[in-house]
């Protein structure tokens, strides 16, 4: 494969965001441009990670790859001392508790590996080319198969004793019992489409748009909302993920958002400035990981 790029060399990377239900996989070049794409559905382990060696090795014979970004889903282990590090850990997706996928990528593909939770990458794409551009605190929360969000501070991933695992707060709701197999009604126990799916007994995209679903969900995105802004004041909130797609479901959020509030912070800025749809669109998590790739995260492994 021959690309006409004039006399500017470029570098090429490999890029995964690694998701519950599938996993984007790409060669980026490092001008954002996506050379070659795929989408491979998270099966087991196994299969799964075989089709992703079958997909790049090809590549690899055709281009240098520099090194490989990975935006898992998680939680994921960033404890530079443990076994496990960059390992899956406490997952609810069945078999894939303690994957060491970081390692295992790494050896068959004799690639580095830099690697972050897959909002956390989303929050870095966002950050470097999307909407949260020229921020000092923005928040990337996902909401599809789970919930999960990330946090960029100064331009860093805000990481502590773990990465942020905001889908698991703890959020007042009138559902007597949440479907989270860990906390029962956290945010994401309520509020990911899985649990709206078990809620209602019904696929969440077939939900109508008046049914009572969605005032509900609004409800519980606007209580983490609030409580993200009287926490840690971001100047952005980038809702994506599958269950964001439907229409006008931005905009209650953002109303009960202001209702919660109560006039309580001077923001100095519309809401509809603050909580804000991805400008990236689809592509955060994957430009995430090609951000990660180019060691503008923290963790990695098999350096050369």
């Amino acid at each position: 494969m021959t690309e006409n790029l004039g006399t500017t060399k470029m570098n090429y990377y490999a890029a995964i965001e690694a998701g519950g239900t599938k996993f984007n996989c790409a060669l980026i070049r490092d001008d954002q441009h996506i050379v070659k794409q795929t989408r491979i559905a998270t099966t087991t382990p196994e299969q799964t990670l075989n089709q992703v060696v079958d997909f790049f090795q090809p590549l690899q014979a055709q281009y240098t790859i520099e090194s490989l970004g990975l935006a898992c889903f998680g939680p994921i282990c960033l404890d530079k001392q443990a076994e496990n590090y960059g390992g899956i850990t406490t997952t609810p997706k069945p078999h894939w508790a303690n994957t060491p996928i970081s390692r295992q990528l790494s050896k068959r593909l004799n690639l580095p590996v830099f690697f972050d939770s897959d909002v956390n990458g989303a929050a870095l794409g966002e950050y470097l080319w999307g909407a949260a551009q020229q921020t000092n605190v923005a928040v990337y929360v996902t909401i599809g198969t789970g919930l999960g969000g990330g946090i960029i501070v100064n331009g860093q991933i805000l990481h502590g004793l773990h990465h942020p695992e905001m889908g698991h707060m703890l959020i007042p709701s009138s559902v007597e019992q949440g479907h989270c197999p860990f906390h029962g009604g956290c945010l994401e126990g309520l509020a990911s489409g899985t649990s709206m799916g078990k809620l209602w007994q019904q696929p969440t995209q077939t939900l109508d748009d008046t049914h009572e679903a969605w005032q509900l969900q609004a409800d519980h995105v606007a209580s983490f909302c609030h409580n993200l802004l009287v926490t840690l004041a971001p100047e952005k909130i980038i809702l994506g993920g599958g269950v964001m797609q439907k229409s006008s479901l931005l905009t209650m959020i953002i109303e009960a958002t202001q209702t919660k509030l109560a006039n309580y912070l001077n923001l100095g800025r519309p809401m509809q400035e603050i909580i804000v749809e991805p400008a990236l669109d689809q592509a955060s998590g994957l430009l995430g990981a090609l951000a990660l790739a180019q060691g503008k995260g923290r963790h990695g492994i098999g350096l050369k």
